[in-house]
């Protein structure tokens, strides 16, 4: 089977449109069919890429025209070419600005090959190759290509020109980035890091980052492969996109798209750890972690993907939590930030979970399998009735590990689990054994890896919505669970907090010159007094509120006062009598009690943090 050939260039940026040529040496004599997928594997949504195609048009190697006819939202059919080319031409329009899709504009290019490669029927086993294109005109001439696809031979690395794929599966999983971007190369373990940044920045220190990330890489590279500390790429690139106001990653099999604020990135001269650079970190660190966790070692539901419709697993808590639980455990184990920043990211993701009463009434397993319907599509509503499998998936890995650790007394952990899935699933998926994790599998593994049986544990954890024994899985460790509303003093003890903080109307407010009600929990004040998502308050005690400004003036009141609002419900005003809640709990601090079990508990928590 001939290689499907692909050629894509931008080729009107400030239209946002890249063209894609596709060529195929020996169609299908009945008429070759071309789809393109509706979801990129990590991003559990359809999205209909197929939309973004403007035009397409097919012509044979003479030049002349095929017929061909769309037969559903993302499937084309061409007419028979008896003994002769087939070839493909069409536009993609690309302005989404994400990490899921493609974008263009005269400053950068960036395009995922789930948008942009239309895949010939049968051919999903056949070697591809990309010719990747430089824009017309000298407004480019310095612009390079980043990807971790493997040059075709007479490309030279971050150059315009010909890349390869074995399958169509590697060539949609390494996404590609174009344009002018900072550039700089570490190797953990031996195996080469780049680090790409495009979009306008200022004096990022990127020494500071590859010395950071090149920690981070080692210590989950030793996590998976302690005696060998062998990478599963022979390359990985970190490709990010700096912008006003954005965050997020997508994973891939040698590298992963980022975007985030562009003041997270370092800043050179300024050596503190910044909440937002610590958030980068993790982003980094999360996505990292897939490399193994979800790319390699996956459910069975996505070995392989089929990316033509949804693919169901109840184990997103497994592959998104656990990743979750990791991506901070690894940056306090690497030494890129402190025990006490560590336990701070804990304590506001157990703050996320606890606060948001979907929690009771979702299981994680639940939650994985909606994904596509209920996580990737939230309403106002979503707080109440759904649960994170990220979020409270992470506390469901921690639950584990410390059970784990507790119950063999620090000779297995939740690594030992990571390190049996890796064996037994990631370490030669790509290499002819693709075979995934079974729905009904992970408790056999658990035990099997640590002669640990969770029991209730893991069936409340993962499939009912009990909150899970925090405190008392903590307690063999001395760190103590102590509640903090957000707006309490610092310093506070949590009774103090209560009894001091400022009341709250138990509704998320979206800012602005309007103060809109953007969510509203189950059982607050807000709620009982009948106000709803979608309302804009407009008084408090017959003072104006906007966006800015509610905080302050229900500082002026204690908790259980009764407040008039004024609020708008479509073009319907409404007065209602609210009696305020106390202040809201947004986290939680986790102390360790040194006091309480002295050296055996610090030691366990240096096992824990330590690996």
């Amino acid at each position: 089977m001939n290689p499907t050939r692909y050629a894509i260039v931008p080729k009107h940026p400030a239209a946002h449109l890249f063209e894609v040529t596709l060529t195929l040496a020996d169609p299908d004599p009945a008429g070759q069919r071309f789809t393109l997928p509706t979801w990129i594997p990590g991003s559990y949504m359809v999205r209909e890429f197929a939309r973004n195609i403007v035009t397409l048009s097919a012509f044979n190697e003479a030049g002349r025209t095929v017929k061909i006819e769309k037969t559903d939202k993302q499937t084309w059919q061409a007419a028979p070419v008896k003994g002769g080319t087939l070839i493909l031409r069409y536009e993609v329009y690309a302005w989404d600005m994400s990490v899921r899709a493609a974008h263009l504009d005269d400053t950068v290019g960036f395009f995922n090959g789930t948008s942009v490669f239309l895949l010939p029927a049968g051919r999903e086993q056949a070697a591809c190759v990309v010719d990747i294109q430089k824009p017309a005109g000298a407004a480019y001439a310095d612009w390079r290509v980043a990807t971790a696809l493997p040059e075709a031979r007479g490309t030279k690395r971050y150059g315009f020109g010909e890349y390869r794929a074995q399958d169509y599966d590697e060539l949609v999983d390494h996404p590609v980035t174009l344009g002018r971007f900072e550039l700089a190369t570490f190797k953990a373990h031996g195996v080469p890091h780049d680090i790409v940044i495009a979009g306008r920045t200022v004096r990022v220190d990127i020494d500071r980052l590859a010395a950071d990330l090149k920690r981070i890489c080692e210590a989950q590279i030793a996590l998976f492969e302690p005696r060998t500390k062998k990478a599963p790429v022979e390359r990985y690139v970190f490709m990010t996109q700096a912008v006003s106001d954005g965050y997020g990653g997508l994973e891939h099999r040698a590298s992963t798209a980022l975007i985030c604020n562009r003041s997270d990135l370092p800043v050179q001269g300024r050596p503190e750890m910044s909440e937002g650079y610590r958030t980068y970190l993790g982003l980094c660190s999360h996505e990292y972690f897939h490399t193994w966790n979800v790319k390699r070692i996956k459910p069975a539901a996505f070995a392989p993907y089929d990316l033509s419709r949804e693919n169901y697993t109840s184990l997103l808590w497994l592959f998104e939590g656990f990743t979750s639980y990791y991506d901070d455990l690894m940056l306090v184990r690497s030494g890129a930030i402190s025990e006490a920043d560590y336990y701070a990211l804990l304590g506001k993701t157990v703050g996320g979970v606890l606060r948001c009463s979907g929690r009771l009434k979702q299981s994680v397993a639940e939650s994985s399998f909606d994904a596509w319907v209920k996580y990737y599509r939230q309403d106002e509503n979503s707080p109440n009735a759904i649960v994170s499998y990220y979020q409270k998936g992470s506390l469901v890995a921690l639950a584990f590990d410390l059970a784990i650790r507790a119950r063999t007394e620090h000779r297995k952990s939740l690594d030992d689990v990571m390190r049996l899935l890796w064996q037994r699933y990631g370490r030669q998926f790509y290499n002819g054994k693709m075979a995934g994790v079974g729905e009904d599998e992970v408790e056999a593994l658990i035990a099997e890896a640590t002669g640990v049986e969770l029991g209730p544990l893991f069936s409340d954890a993962v499939h009912g919505t009990r909150d899970l024994p925090l405190e008392a899985l903590f307690e063999p460790f001395a760190i103590a669970l102590e509640p903090q509303p957000g707006n309490g003093k610092n310093g506070q003890g949590a009774a103090d907090a209560k009894r001091d903080g400022k009341p709250s109307l138990g509704a998320r407010v979206r800012g602005g010159a309007e103060c809109v009600l953007a969510a509203v929990h189950d059982g607050s004040a807000a709620q009982k007094a009948g106000l709803s998502a979608g309302d804009v308050l407009i008084a408090v005690d017959g003072l104006r509120v906007t966006g800015s400004n509610l905080d302050t003036l229900l500082s002026r009141y204690l908790p259980g006062a009764a407040v008039e609002v004024h609020a708008f419900r479509r073009d319907e005003l409404r007065v209602v009598r609210v009696k305020l809640d106390g202040p809201e709990v947004t986290r939680y601090k986790l102390i360790a009690v040194e006091a309480k079990r002295g050296a055996p508990a610090r030691r366990a928590r240096e096992r824990w943090l330590q690996g």
